[in-house]
């Protein structure tokens, strides 16, 4: 009697269980999205919270988490930006504001908390201390002590918070002030090469003191340090997560930009340049070039424009749903492009225009240009929980979220309570309120074409309010760390290649979900 070869178990598994590039080709031509398929579980000798969520968008623009918040007008603007930062990811700012607004909204993240303050708010002598009360009032400011140097920038004195009081604002800033020879100061020699371990030094050393003060050679004021950053950034060091910082501790920001054109149609250059010239002046650390159609020689036009004039800044752009549209705007000089076209929540492409490939085949066909260029992908929605990230990382660099945050405190609009619950407005950038506010020419339209002209891609939606951006983040990070924990993928590269596919039924999808109980909904706190 013969025997019949029996394989071992771990071929048996490797029959069922596909890498991306068998399992994709033989699910061709059918295209699939994130509910059709599901991640086999692996050996693994990796804890969920001992797995690496680390990314990089470019060589220069590093993150802790792979997650993008949505350039789009009711996700991002700079409360958001700053709580996708503080939490290791990017927040990209919408361009349906005035050009000037969204610069003071990139400012307001960069500014937000860092080590050096580069140039700090500086008072003269010869002012006096009402002038000094008038400019926080005006300015706004949440502090009172100022650096005070002369015309030449030289420090000269420091003006106390306790100080700063109605009752001498008659007296003169030289007056008031705490004079050169009883500052302590320090070289800006001595930051190098790490200036938060120098400062650190300095407050442990000078107990007491809040504000160190840096000189150069002259004696000029090159900038301050305070107490109470630094504290934070040492804490910040010790957490899990590590907030995404620029090499001047400043945090991450992006944003995206239009394509500004003139009446003939031709872009705009000038304005185009000068608008990211204002964003570097801010040290804006990546710029979006977001249309629903980015295989267009527009959009490589722009890429290519901005590359020429920025060679170190990194560039985003897209979408597309192809190899040859990520090798093109590669070859445009894009470091990372957006892969996505009519899967969001409030998208309405594939059914306005008819175009457009589910999500997770346009991910695997779009990563295989990639790799050629060495470029980076980025999945753009589609994704409604943290399984869907873990599915769209197999095969991209990092994941953007609109809806998911839209009901986030910190996203832009107002609150609205309706039969007792509390909403806040999301709409697609493709709506006809969004394209009118300004972002008509993401879609081949000019915002003041008439309503007949105005064909939307997008609809306007309510979101519940949702808590916090950092509860939303940990909630889904976690659910991340908890897929690559299954995998035994100790890092995003990890997951990308362990990752094994298979095909879901309809049936099967609905197993996946809670079913044939009652389920308890327990209210969450904030």
């Amino acid at each position: 009697m013969t025997k019949v070869a029996t394989p071992s178990a771990a071929a048996f598994d490797a029959e069922f269980y596909q890498p991306a590039d068998a399992f994709f080709r033989a699910n061709r031509p059918v295209a699939l999205t994130f509910d059709d398929v599901s991640l086999a579980t692996l050996y693994s000798e990796i804890l969920p919270k001992d797995a690496d969520t680390s990314t990089a968008l470019s060589e220069v623009l590093k993150l802790s988490i792979p997650v993008i918040s949505s350039d789009m007008d009711t996700v991002t603007e700079a409360r958001m930006a700053i709580a996708m930062a503080l939490n290791g990811g990017l927040g990209l700012i919408h361009y349906n504001m005035p050009a000037r607004d969204q610069v003071k909204e990139v400012a307001r993240v960069k500014r937000h908390i860092h080590g050096l303050i580069q140039d700090p708010i500086t008072v003269s002598p010869t002012q006096h201390v009402g002038d000094v009360l008038a400019l926080i009032e005006t300015r706004r400011f949440d502090f009172r002590t100022f650096p005070v140097v002369d015309a030449d920038g030289k420090l000269v004195g420091l003006l106390s918070g306790s100080t700063v009081r109605e009752r001498y604002k008659s007296k003169t800033v030289a007056e008031a002030m705490t004079p050169r020879a009883d500052i302590l100061t320090i070289h800006e020699k001595a930051l190098k090469p790490d200036p938060i371990k120098a400062a650190d030094a300095f407050f442990t050393e000078h107990v007491g003191i809040h504000k160190m003060l840096v000189v150069d050679d002259e004696d000029r004021l090159r900038g301050l340090v305070t107490f109470s950053d630094i504290d934070r950034i040492l804490t910040e060091s010790k957490s899990r997560r590590k907030p995404a910082r620029d090499a001047d501790f400043r945090l991450v920001v992006g944003a995206a930009i239009a394509p500004v054109r003139l009446p003939d149609g031709t872009l705009d250059d000038e304005k185009i340049i000068t608008h990211v010239s204002q964003l570097v002046d801010e040290h804006i650390d990546a710029v979006a070039v977001s249309t629903a159609h980015g295989h267009t020689a527009g959009v490589g036009d722009i890429v290519k424009l901005v590359r020429d004039a920025f060679p170190d800044l990194t560039i985003i752009a897209g979408n597309v749903t192809s190899a040859s549209g990520v090798d093109y705007l590669a070859a445009c000089g894009a470091n990372a492009v957006k892969v996505g076209q009519g899967p969001g929540s409030i998208c309405t492409t594939r059914v306005v225009a008819g175009v457009g490939i589910p999500q997770l085949t346009a991910l695997y066909v779009a990563a295989q240009g990639a790799k050629a260029r060495g470029v980076k992908i980025i999945a753009d929605g589609g994704i409604t929980k943290s399984g869907d990230i873990v599915k769209a990382l197999t095969l991209a660099d990092a994941v953007i979220l609109g809806g998911l945050l839209a009901g986030c405190r910190e996203a832009p609009g107002e609150i609205m309570e309706i039969n007792g619950k509390l909403y806040k407005q999301y709409r697609g950038m493709g709506s006809l309120s969004a394209m009118k506010a300004g972002s008509a020419a993401r879609y081949g339209h000019d915002k003041t074409d008439n309503a007949r002209k105005l064909t939307a891609e997008g609809i306007e939606a309510l979101k519940e309010v949702s808590g916090s951006a950092d509860d939303v983040l940990g909630n889904l990070v976690g659910g991340v760390q908890s897929g690559m924990g299954y995998l035994g993928a100790k890092d995003l590269k990890s997951l990308r290649e362990k990752a094994r596919y298979i095909r879901v039924s309809p049936a099967g999808q609905k197993e996946a979900a809670p079913h044939d109980v009652v389920e308890i909904k327990t209210q969450a706190k904030g």
